[in-house]
């Protein structure tokens, strides 16, 4: 049986968070940071030094909102070249990339837009080979990789390309094994591990998929797969660990954190979320990931929230 957010608690209310049997071992705890100015959900969230940035919302919305975790508290920056959602963000060198996306409804992009904090200005870069939404995006190397979500067709794309800001260009890479929508991606260690997501925009076909990529070989694996399939989720590093917060399928959002060891190829529960969400995006600053916005309600509901998760003393 799953173990579901909240929302679903009417039905199932005993099986909200984690299972007792594995209370005793509670991997990490949660506070609250000052709330976003506005609510918002399907953002992308990326952190530069010790500040946090948020772009994109439900429906298109150019606000670049800006948190500084150490003053709690957020300021609004140069907003961005087009309104948009299902947007990626990534920092390399000090710049904030903001990557593909759906502008004018739901029509996948393939624009590159990159906000250089110290001007409070963006400028446009070469764009994707493939306009997607709903895809996820993660730097290796120095370099940005863009994987999955929905093409122009509106099906899955199993697209990889990869950036190289010294040359402002892309190239593509071995495809996704399993394309997908509304992933998550992070780097550890120098791989690059997709995890979840959702089959062509449906999370009625939700994915525990985990694939790993090894940029020195330009080779994909399969890993351990999540202990629930979920769709709409955010992923952070903490301590060598993958954590995936949040999701949504047709019964409800989720208040999941799973922690993923890749040495050992392992998941472990994580202390759930103090409020389910999906759509939210997530960073770590200083050894503790702020989770942030996300949708309480299945489809295009959104929030404020700003929630702190770290490692137990």
């Amino acid at each position: 049986m799953n173990w579901t957010s909240r929302g679903f608690a009417i039905v199932c209310a005993f099986v909200v968070g984690l299972p007792a049997s594995v209370s005793a071992q509670t991997l990490g705890q949660w506070t609250s940071g000052t709330p976003m100015p506005s609510a918002r959900s399907e953002v992308a969230v990326a952190a530069i030094a010790d500040k946090v940035y948020v772009v994109g919302r439900f429906g298109g919305g150019r606000e670049l909102e800006i948190y500084e975790p150490l003053k709690d508290r957020w300021n609004r920056g140069a907003p961005v070249p087009r309104a948009i959602h299902h947007t990626s963000a990534v920092t390399v060198a000090g710049k904030l990339y903001v990557i593909g996306g759906y502008a004018d409804g739901w029509q996948p992009v393939s624009a590159v837009y990159v906000y250089d904090p110290g001007t409070d200005r963006w400028r446009t870069v070469a764009p994707l080979r493939v306009a997607r939404g709903a895809l996820a995006a993660a730097v290796v190397g120095g370099k940005i990789h863009a994987v999955g979500g929905v093409g122009r067709n509106r099906r899955n794309s199993p697209a990889h390309e990869v950036y190289d800001p010294a040359n402002d260009s892309w190239r593509d890479l071995a495809p996704l094994p399993t394309p997908r929508d509304h992933l998550a991606a992070a780097v550890v260690d120098g791989r690059l591990y997709v995890i979840g997501g959702r089959v062509d925009g449906s999370y009625a076909r939700n994915l525990a998929v985990n694939e790993v990529y090894d940029a020195g070989a330009d080779r994909w694996r399969r890993r351990a797969p999540m202990s629930n399939a979920r769709s709409g989720i955010a992923a952070a590093v903490l301590s060598g660990r993958i954590l995936i917060f949040g999701g949504e399928a047709p019964s409800g959002t989720f208040d999941l954190v799973e922690s993923y060891e890749p040495q050992r190829d392992s998941w472990t529960p994580a202390t759930p979320m103090p409020t389910a969400r999906h759509g939210l995006g997530s960073v770590t600053v200083d050894g503790r990931v702020y989770a942030i916005a996300g949708g309480t309600r299945p489809g295009g509901s959104a929030s404020a929230y700003n929630e702190i998760f770290s490692r137990s003393p």
